[in-house]
C-alpha cells in the first residue's frame, strides 16, 4: 500500500476510534505524524487528499480541521481510497468511456465549427502549466463536455456527462498519486484539439483512446 493511502486509513482509523470528530482540530503535524509513525511529507500528501474530498478543512494560519459532516457521512467519504483498490467496477466504466468518448470527438472533428476550437484552446489557456489537481479535473469535466457537445447529439452528451461524473473521484486520486499525470493530461488536452482543428476524425479518435487509456491503465494497478 503507498504510504499516502497508509496516512489515510491511519487517520480513518482516528475517527472510527472516536480520537477525531466532525469540527475537531488535528494535533500539530510534527505530534500526528510521530504518533501515526509517518513521515511529515506522507502526511501533508494524505491531508492534501482529504481536503479535495472535503473530509479536512485546512485553515491557513490556524490549522487543519475535521469538516462538520456526521461520522457515518466521513468514514463513507475516506472509503473511496480502499474502494477504488477493490472495485473493478470502475475500469467497466472506463471501458464504456473508451469506447463512446473517441466516438464522440470523432464526430466533433466533423461537426464542429472553428468557434469550438478556439474555444477549446481558451479553456487550457485559461487552467496555465501548473493548475492544482481540483482545477484540472474540473477544466477535465468542462473539456469533455463541450467535445461532446460538438458532436451534437444530446443523449451521448448526457451519457457521457454521467461516465464522467461516475469516474470523478477516481480521477482526483490519480492527480494526487500518479506523478506527472497533471502534465500528461494537458498535453493530451492539447494534442486532441490539434486534431479537432485538423478535422481529422480518425487522428482526434486515436488520441482520446490514448487519453481515456492513461487513466484506465493507472486504475487497473490500483485494483490489481
Amino acid at each position: 500500500m503507498a504510504v499516502t493511502d497508509e496516512a489515510i486509513l491511519k487517520i480513518k482509523e482516528m475517527i472510527r476510534a472516536g480520537e477525531l470528530g466532525p469540527g475537531d482540530r488535528l494535533p500539530p503535524e510534527k505530534e500526528l505524524s510521530e504518533a501515526l509513525g509517518l513521515s511529515r511529507s506522507s502526511l501533508r500528501e494524505a491531508v492534501k487528499a482529504l481536503e479535495i474530498i472535503r473530509v479536512l478543512d485546512v485553515r491557513r494560519g490556524d490549522g487543519t480541521y475535521v469538516t462538520s459532516l456526521t461520522p457515518d457521512t466521513l468514514l463513507d467519504a475516506m472509503s473511496f481510497v480502499v474502494d477504488i483498490h477493490q472495485d473493478s467496477s470502475l475500469l467497466e466504466l472506463f471501458e464504456v468511456r473508451r469506447i463512446l468518448e473517441p466516438a464522440a470527438a470523432a464526430i466533433a472533428a466533423a461537426r464542429g465549427a472553428p468557434a469550438d476550437v478556439e474555444e477549446l484552446r481558451g479553456l487550457l489557456a485559461a487552467l496555465g502549466d501548473r493548475p492544482t489537481v481540483d482545477e484540472l479535473v474540473a477544466h477535465d469535466q468542462v473539456f469533455h463536455r463541450r467535445i461532446a457537445e460538438m458532436a451534437g447529439n444530446t443523449y451521448l452528451t448526457s451519457l457521457l456527462e454521467t461516465l464522467s461524473s461516475s469516474t470523478l473521484r477516481a480521477r482526483i486520486w490519480r492527480g494526487l498519486s500518479q506523478e506527472g499525470s497533471t502534465e500528461r493530461s494537458l498535453t493530451e488536452h492539447r494534442l486532441i484539439v490539434d486534431a479537432l482543428e485538423r478535422g481529422d476524425a480518425a487522428l482526434v479518435a486515436a488520441q482520446a483512446t490514448v487519453h481515456i487509456d492513461g487513466v484506465a491503465e493507472w486504475l487497473r494497478r490500483a485494483v490489481s
